[in-house]
């Protein structure tokens, strides 16, 4: 009779194996910073450095054609005591504001909708995100002649639209800028939604189902909460999306009538390319840029995204 010796491994120390666990779960898989330098000398080469001179020009006269000079603090007193300026940011906000109350709420129930597998989805789906293809100065030039007071869909139904002028007023103005916006980039955040949708685990609602939720509660008390990232992503585009809306007012309103759609942006351009008061239109560009910023790391602080890890954490 022969006895088989089996050779037991030493158990590994206490320090390596507290180092095992102490590994950080989101930094497992994850690829270097070289695979990140490309994107980053691009995003250098093309947004950091030309924002910095925008910074540096702002402090600065400049019409175009001769040297710049510099000014200090002289363009950043003059718009900030413009009441047009002022007026603009407001304008601004409002805009954006009504993008994100209209557009929320459309693009999560288009986007469960559409993570579904009811009949004929894939169909409507495709004819909904139609608008998505298309730019912006393209869905501008079309609803500006859909809407055109002489010509235009309102010239036709005087009993719906009155004078037919719904770019006479600044609340109807202001409407149309919201709907347009909210035509052509819902389909955009819907997508998001139906992405995030498709995530969520489906032993959630089966416990949910189990419990006796209906689908009313399923969807309140498992699908919103699990949207949570996507919710915040979406608002967080949405912001400087509206903040930075350019072409469908100088298409649309020309911010008119008179300065009652004149949001930055388009401020901005008058400033800049109409008056040729470049610095002026750098602070602009400035503020703009701030505003955004401060408004998204604001979201993200407040709805604890940047301590999100996985898509199960609002469990």
């Amino acid at each position: 009779m022969t006895t088989q010796m089996t050779r037991v491994r030493p158990a590994a120390p206490a320090k390596e194996r507290r180092r095992t666990r102490t590994t950080n779960v989101a930094d497992v898989g994850r690829p270097g910073f070289l695979w990140a330098a490309p994107a980053t000398l691009f995003f250098a080469a093309f947004a950091v450095i030309p924002l910095l001179m925008v910074v540096v020009l702002s402090f600065m006269a400049w019409d175009g054609i001769g040297d710049p000079e510099f000014t200090g603090l002289d363009n950043w007193r003059r718009v900030l005591d413009d009441p047009v300026m002022i007026n603009s940011i407001w304008l601004s906000l409002l805009l954006t504001g009504l993008g994100v109350a209209i557009q929320t709420p459309l693009s999560i129930m288009l986007g469960v909708w559409a993570a579904g597998h009811q009949k004929n989805r894939a169909v409507l789906s495709a004819i909904y995100f139609v608008p998505l293809l298309l730019s912006a100065t393209a869905v501008s030039v079309v609803w500006r002649a859909l809407l055109d007071p002489n010509f235009g869909v309102p010239a036709e139904a005087t009993w719906l639209f009155g004078d037919g002028n719904l770019f006479g007023e600044q609340a109807t103005a202001i409407g149309v800028l919201a709907f347009v916006s909210t035509w052509q980039f819902t389909p955009f955040h819907t997508l998001i939604y139906q992405g995030a949708a498709r995530a969520v685990p489906p032993v959630l609602y089966q416990a949910a189902e189990i419990d006796g939720a209906g689908r009313y509660r399923q969807f309140f008390h498992v699908t919103l909460p699990q949207l949570r990232n996507a919710i915040v992503t979406s608002t967080i585009l949405m912001v400087v999306g509206g903040l930075t809306t350019f072409e469908t007012v100088l298409i649309l309103t020309q911010g008119g009538p008179g300065t009652d759609t004149t949001i930055s942006a388009y401020y901005m351009y008058e400033r800049a390319f109409k008056s040729f008061d470049y610095g002026a239109g750098a602070a602009i560009a400035v503020v703009l840029v701030a505003a955004a910023t401060v408004i998204s790391l604001i979201m993200v602080r407040l709805s604890g995204y940047d301590k999100m890890r996985s898509t199960t954490e609002g469990l």
